[in-house]
């Protein structure tokens, strides 16, 4: 479980293939102080610390990751958010976070506000359900609060320190994005669609 309060960013040093998978090795400031099985929020999804050497973490992304993510985008020197999972006698600073990315967006809009960035970003309408005005949404790991929601887009604003310290001062029209909807949300659906079902 994570907050989206990014501590820190990585960069991709090498990208592997084998069989279906890929794997990723990491450098960030992050990742001397891991351990071998720790669960870390990379870009919002959660992916398990396999090895660690010098300044850098290896992790493996499986199929069923690929699909439902934009890590199958992902290439050397690439920027990537890294949260290590919260403690539970901490402070939820986000939103409860699991690490299990609904799907992804395409930033179709950046606007500067005068003091924060406004994103807007395309997605499936059959997540319009899960998204709700001022409703929490995490994009590439990050907690932020949704506005313009309509169904098949919404917006975001970005304050300079958050711009600063994650891989939005890099995100660029087009571009992908991973996407975790509000838990509460995705329970409320599900026992929505089960009643219908009766």
């Amino acid at each position: 479980m994570f907050t989206g309060i990014i501590e820190c960013t990585g960069t991709i040093n090498t990208v592997d293939e084998q069989r279906s998978n890929r794997i990723f090795w990491i450098e960030s400031a992050l990742s001397g102080q891991l351990k071998v099985d720790q669960s870390l929020s990379h870009d919002g999804v959660c992916l398990t610390v396999e090895a660690i050497r010098d300044h850098g973490h290896r992790v493996t992304a499986i199929a069923e990751t690929l699909n439902k993510t934009n890590l199958q985008q992902w290439k050397a020197g690439d920027i990537v958010n890294l949260e290590r999972s919260m403690l539970l006698n901490g402070r939820v600073d986000g939103h409860l976070v699991q690490g299990h990315v609904d799907g992804t967006a395409t930033c179709i809009a950046q606007q500067d506000r005068n003091g924060s960035t406004e994103y807007t970003f395309g997605f499936d309408r059959k997540n319009a359900a899960l998204l709700i005005e001022k409703g929490s949404i995490c994009i590439n790991g990050v907690s932020l609060t949704a506005f313009h929601v309509g169904d098949d887009r919404f917006s975001v604003a970005i304050i300079p320190y958050t711009l600063e310290h994650t891989n939005f001062k890099q995100l660029e029209l087009h571009q992908t994005v991973n996407l975790e909807f509000d838990m509460l949300g995705k329970y409320v659906r599900r026992i929505v669609e089960l009643q219908g079902g009766q």
